[in-house]
């Protein structure tokens, strides 16, 4: 038994001595606010995507396509030298395509959980298309109608008040 832990003996009093933890207890939370009161911290700011990630991962499915290639070259029995150019002449073309973005325009992929870089670029994308389709120019201000409308008015106020 540890020193000032539980019962000095366990006789008499219906128990084994051995100690538990409470489960049932509740710690105190922090009465403090978690969250921040000012307004730029609570705007949506979207994620954005890293692009060294997403760099390797598009060098990567390039790469796998040649490792393809490769593995099909050297069961067809082929020289080195010949699955060497074909691998380098695919990997080009590969290369080439991607920095032109060639892609299907309205593919939209699925993406797996782990690959949150590739969904937070897709959605910057995805935003930006639909701000375009629907007009809003790039420097839109949430609200920004209300302040206008708001100056209006105070204006016209002041304007009759010097009248």
């Amino acid at each position: 038994m540890s020193e000032n832990v539980g019962l000095s003996t366990p006789r008499g009093s219906g128990t084994s001595g051995y100690v538990q933890r409470n489960l049932a207890h509740l710690k105190p939370r922090d009465h403090g606010a978690p969250y921040p009161k000012d307004l730029d911290n609570l705007r949506h700011k979207q994620r954005q995507p890293d692009k060294g990630i997403l760099e390797h991962d598009r060098k990567r499915q390039i790469e796998v396509k040649v490792f393809d290639l490769r593995d099909k070259l050297e069961e067809e029995e082929l020289d080195e030298e010949e699955i060497d150019e074909r691998c380098d002449a695919l990997r080009k073309k590969l290369l080439g395509e991607a920095d032109k973005g060639e892609r299907a325009p309205n593919s939209r992929k699925t993406f797996k959980e782990h690959q949150v870089h590739e969904m937070a670029d897709a959605k910057i994308k995805e935003s930006e298309r639909l701000r375009k389709a629907l007009k809003i120019s790039s420097d839109y201000e949430e609200g920004g109608h209300w302040k206008r409308q708001e100056e209006r008015l105070r204006h016209g106020l002041e304007k009759q008040a010097e009248d």
